[in-house]
């Protein structure tokens, strides 16, 4: 029985990682934005800011703002898959937050397949610029 082995490529000519690493650090901006911009909808509409919901939005806020840095790293999906859940945790203070979470949970999910859909067309050799590497 004779084994065939996936042929080896080239590196891609262009870096895909380098503009998903920037779509998601401007997504987790984006997300920050829109959070603080909800900080009034609890005020004003909901049951009020108090300090439990203070401490979360600002420490929510400044997580999402470092890791908006650190999408170079190999676990930065999961922090920011995680910080979903923990969005989507702020129901306890107002429907609307976890409103949020859920629409954003679905970018961070598309935003996971579409880098495992690069990650497989790299290893198949599909990307612009990759050629068989001859042994």
């Amino acid at each position: 029985m004779a084994t065939t082995e996936q042929p080896k490529f080239t590196a891609p000519a262009n870096d895909p990682w380098k503009g998903l690493r920037g779509v998601m650090a401007g997504t987790l901006i984006l997300e920050v934005i829109v959070l603080l911009l909800a900080i009034p909808i609890v005020a004003n509409i909901g049951p009020g800011l108090s300090a439990g919901s203070v401490v979360f939005f600002v420490v929510l806020a400044v997580a999402m703002i470092l890791g908006a840095g650190m999408q170079g790293r190999p676990w930065a999906l999961k922090f920011d898959l995680a910080l979903q859940i923990v969005t989507i945790a702020g129901a306890f203070f107002h429907w609307s937050i976890a409103a949020v979470g859920i629409i954003f949970g679905c970018v961070w999910v598309y935003i996971a397949y579409i880098k495992r859909d690069v990650e497989k067309r790299i290893e198949r050799g599909e990307l612009y610029g990759q050629e068989p590497i001859e042994e």
